[in-house]
């Protein structure tokens, strides 16, 4: 069955002096700030949709590698993943690199990094952005 999640922004002024809050609908867990300046420059404490894909994507992409490890016979311990999206004003997002670390007991190094880039092809996420160049930097820990 599908789901659905919803969050909103209400954006106030121009996008240079502008700024907004986001609120995440779906989980209630709080409204945030974003700005121009905390996209394009300095975080300063507030978020930007780069990093909210960030989380998105790092956090889809250990559920899949978590269910190709553990469908493998080898469930991970532990699964430390970054994901680092880059934006360049005036022209997008230009590429999204993600780094795993894990603690998987009973694999070699070869067949994690086969299952790592697995699940970056398999991550609904990784899909959702397929028109971006995203790279991984898979190891063990």
């Amino acid at each position: 069955m599908p789901t659905t999640r919803t969050a909103t922004t209400v954006w106030e002024g121009t996008l240079f002096e502008g700024a907004g809050k986001v609120t995440l609908d779906s989980s209630g867990i709080g409204t945030y700030d974003v700005s121009w300046p905390s996209r394009a420059e300095a975080a300063n404490g507030k978020t930007s949709p780069e990093e909210l894909i960030a989380a998105a994507h790092s956090s889809c992409f250990s559920m899949a590698f978590s269910n190709g490890l553990a469908k493998n016979g080898t469930p991970a311990t532990t699964l430390t993943t970054s994901a680092e999206v880059e934006l360049t004003p005036g022209t997008g997002i230009t590429g999204i690199t993600l780094t795993v670390r894990g603690v998987v007991p009973g694999i070699d190094e070869e067949k994690f990094v086969e299952l790592a880039q697995e699940a970056k092809a398999g991550c609904p996420v990784s899909q959702a952005l397929a028109g971006t160049t995203i790279t991984l930097d898979a190891a063990l820990s």
